[in-house]
């Protein structure tokens, strides 16, 4: 798979929605991900990244402007153990508690589906990485309607062990904008993962689109003792 330049998928696409990133840090050190939400309405856009415990939730900007919590209030990261969740919706909890009782990554969104918003019935996106005794590997999945068609869920999970250093995956949850929106299509892109976290959070957070991004979660975790580093930035202040 030809490895394509992050900076320039994101500046390219106006509305790529909520997007996950997870990889390897150039130098192999660190485990890597983000997490960034948009939104084109106002109560989409009235939200904030919130830090809670190990893990973030969103949280309503201006509470008094928040109409329908339902999809737009979750906990997009949770951490189990060795294991870091990041998806873009309440399946966070789902892949926590179906972990928990050592059910798989993928048989614990066996019970979920894409959202309930037709007639965009968007995808949802998850993500795993697990460490452990210093190794790292990582698992991403999207469950999306049948080409706009809400009756048949289909479900595709990718899986990337011993991962590369300076490598890693990208999935979102709209090939581009539209009405109604187009769901993400084939397998996660192939982007780099730098070693400077500011700089990757810089470049993710200038290249998307101004009017319409939110917030955005950056983590870099050591693969040998676990610590992390966090950092998040919020259009919201």
């Amino acid at each position: 798979m030809e490895k394509i330049s992050l900076e320039q998928e994101l500046k390219q696409n106006s509305y790529p929605g909520r997007g996950i990133v997870i990889g390897r840090s150039a130098d192999g050190r660190k485990a890597v991900t983000a997490y960034f939400i948009m939104g084109r309405s106002e109560n989409s856009r009235n939200r904030i990244f919130v830090e809670d415990g190990e893990g973030i939730r969103t949280q309503a900007f201006d509470p008094s402007k928040l109409v329908d919590p339902s999809l737009i209030i979750y906990a997009p990261v949770r951490v189990l153990g060795n294991k870091t969740i990041v998806t873009n919706g309440d399946q966070t909890d789902t892949i926590y508690e179906g972990m928990d009782h050592q059910l798989t990554f993928e048989q614990s969104l066996r019970s979920r589906e894409f959202e309930p918003d037709g007639p965009n019935y968007t995808p949802r996106i998850s993500g795993i990485l697990h460490i452990e005794n210093g190794k790292y590997s990582y698992a991403m999945s999207i469950l999306k309607s049948n080409n706009g068609d809400p009756s048949s869920c289909n479900r595709y999970t990718f899986a990337y062990e011993n991962c590369a250093a300076g490598e890693g995956r990208f999935i979102h949850t709209y090939k581009n904008d539209g009405n109604p929106l187009p769901s993400f299509e084939g397998e996660p892109k192939l982007v780099s993962i730098p070693d400077d976290m500011d700089a990757f959070t810089e470049m993710l957070w200038s290249s998307l689109n101004e009017d319409n991004k939110v917030s955005l979660f950056v983590r870099y975790i050591d693969i040998e003792t676990g610590k992390y580093e966090t950092r998040i930035v919020n259009k919201n202040k």
